[in-house]
């Protein structure tokens, strides 16, 4: 899974210019392999076993006792199987809009599959390192290459804002190591640390992951890139490469720094609480689609930071293990629900760029009188976005705000405005958008979606509406790595 997208971008680059066609359907062809291969993963994961499946074991750098150490628990499966549905969705969606240098297009996208799948399997730390590195180039080029007016600008601000973040961890790791004696992040869990030792560690991990989540303040970076990104780059950035950064928290700064992590949790909590309800107020004033949604993701992401150090307070404050483990639940819920959602609002800004080639919402008006079954999708996604109940949007932030609660009442409070601030600026959008009457000639023109977006919004939108209705079955999976991780929380308490 790892690297047969990459072999099918190094293919598609192999193909030249002159076979777009031809690089459009190798790609396609070896991303809904990668998916097939989401199949097996799942089928044959015990759900009941917390640990490291599918393990995969190499010599690297003997030198360094660095190893090629893959592996997948349930936290790892989830995030992977959203990887490659969304990058088969991406490709889809990329079928027409990109016409300009086809081949180095389709092939980034792959690139970025593989890496990405990589950072959620690796079982060493330099090797998620060298995967986590990894993954800025492709993206990089997608935005520097086929984004906007200001695209190098955009594609630059996300560069350094990135790599300069997980230099820090890149300097944790290495002090782990030397501390430790191994690479292998599981050993990393076992070296003991002083208090200090920790929370140096700890806020070198916040600095690198707060940056890729993104938290605010670090957050500013995401609005440029969204804006001036392809479509596909939008989605894939919002989708799965954001969920890195939680997935970084979950994997090093709780297991690695549980101490630390009590001792500070309450600075990330803040933080978060300040992303739910600030940048909930800047997203209000947006005019633009893009930066609009892409403040909306601060907002989401918000609930995943929140879930996963409020477990951090939970534990340390009232030994409260269950609760802890409904908000890192919550925390993981959001990030596959966000990934959808957000995914699929990228893509619906998509849609309207492709026909009148602007994201000004003020250029737009009645669209449902033209696009029906366009309008139908826009306002579903709408409703997620809002946390509707009934949709996955509203199952993670609701497993953290009663997480929330049971730290503090004003907590949950803080965080629930979401759930009005959400409504008005989501729904907002949505109203200028899509209802009332026609609002110029050119959207009086636009023609309906055809059958390529139709099964790019509608397979976004059954998951939306899978995990809204029935969760259970994506809980099951991650449920027992979900359980040792708290259970790491509470044997670690000072």
């Amino acid at each position: 899974m790892v690297w047969l997208p990459i072999l099918g971008g190094a293919l598609c680059l192999a193909l030249g210019d002159a076979r777009a066609a031809a690089a459009r359907w190798t790609a396609l062809l070896f991303a809904l392999a990668t998916l097939a291969l989401t199949v097996p993963l799942i089928t044959g994961f015990d759900m009941a076993d917390p640990g490291m499946q599918f393990v995969e074991l190499h010599a690297w750098i003997p030198a360094y006792d660095i190893r090629y150490h893959l592996g997948a628990d349930g936290i790892s499966v989830a995030l992977i199987a959203l990887t490659t549905l969304t990058t088969v969705l991406t490709l889809v969606g990329a079928w027409t809009p990109i016409q300009k240098r086809v081949n180095q297009y389709v092939a980034s996208i792959l690139f970025l599959e593989g890496v990405m799948i990589g950072v959620f399997a690796a079982m060493d730390a330099m090797l998620f390192y060298v995967f986590f590195e990894a993954m800025l180039i492709p993206m990089f080029i997608m935005i520097g290459v086929w984004g906007g007016p200001r695209r190098v600008y955009a594609s630059v601000k996300f560069f350094l804002y990135t790599f300069l973040g997980s230099v820090f961890m890149l300097v944790g790791l290495i002090y782990l190591y030397l501390k430790g004696g191994s690479w292998q992040i599981i050993d990393m869990y076992a070296v003991p640390l002083s208090m200090p030792e920790q929370m140096w560690l700890f806020f070198a991990f916040l600095v690198s992951f707060a940056v890729k989540v993104p938290m605010f303040p670090v957050h500013t970076w995401l609005p440029d890139a969204h804006v001036e990104a392809p479509t596909g780059g939008s989605v894939i950035l919002a989708a799965i490469m954001l969920k890195i950064g939680g997935y970084g928290f979950l994997r090093f700064s709780l297991p690695i720094v549980p101490d630390a992590g009590h001792e500070w949790a309450w600075l990330v909590i803040a933080l978060s609480l300040v992303a739910i309800v600030y940048v909930s107020l800047v997203a209000l004033v947006q005019d633009d689609m893009k930066k609009l949604i892409a403040y909306s993701s601060v907002v989401h992401m918000g609930f995943v930071t929140l879930g996963i150090f409020i477990a951090f307070a939970l534990v340390r404050d009232f030994g409260n293990v269950d609760a802890a483990r409904l908000g890192l639940q919550g925390a993981m819920v959001q990030m596959i629900s966000h990934g959808l959602i957000s995914g699929a609002m990228f893509s619906c800004v998509g849609v309207l760029y492709d026909r009148l080639h602007t994201r000004r919402i003020a250029d737009y008006g009645g669209v449902a009188n033209v696009m029906p079954w366009f309008a139908a999708f826009m306002i579903f996604f709408s409703m997620a976005n809002s946390g509707l109940p009934g949709t996955s949007g509203f199952v993670g932030e609701f497993m953290v705000i009663l997480a929330s609660f049971q730290q503090h009442p004003l907590i949950a409070f803080g965080v629930a405005t979401t759930l009005v601030t959400g409504a008005g600026y989501t729904l907002w959008l949505a109203k200028r958008i899509v209802w009332g009457e026609v609002g110029n000639a050119h959207v009086a023109q636009m023609q309906d979606i055809d059958m390529r977006e139709w099964i790019v919004l509608g397979v976004f939108a059954a998951g939306v509406l899978l995990i809204g209705v029935w969760p259970k079955p994506l809980t099951d999976l991650m449920e027992p790595s979900i359980a040792q991780l708290a259970g790491q929380l509470a044997a670690s308490k000072l």
